[in-house]
């Protein structure tokens, strides 16, 4: 939790001043439905970023700890296996080519 707070508190909080900067800029317009959406806006946005996002869904994952990554075995089933880094298609190889490091590696 603190890792991923530390890594991602700077882009959270420059994506949240500038959307609450453009949204700020509503407030000048001249048309008031236009000043109502702004503000609302960018107090959603500040709520969001420095409330939720900085402050409870750090403390929830904390309290939470491993049951925050738990993955239902229905849901587990239901997924598709996606192999980005291609660890299957080298395991099958390794396999085929009677490799004995292939038994090593869980596809």
């Amino acid at each position: 939790v603190v890792t991923g707070f530390r890594h991602s508190a700077r882009v959270v909080t420059a994506a949240a001043v500038i959307m609450i900067a453009v949204f700020a800029g509503f407030i000048g317009m001249s048309d008031q439905m236009v000043k109502m959406i702004g503000f609302g806006l960018a107090v959603a946005v500040l709520f969001d970023a420095f409330v939720v996002r900085m402050a409870i869904v750090p403390a929830v994952l904390a309290l939470l700890g491993a049951k925050a990554w738990w993955l239902p075995k229905w849901l587990d089933r239901a997924l598709p296996n996606v192999d980005v880094e291609g660890e299957g298609l080298a395991a099958a190889r390794d396999a085929a080519a009677g490799r004995p490091e292939a038994d090593l590696v869980k596809a």
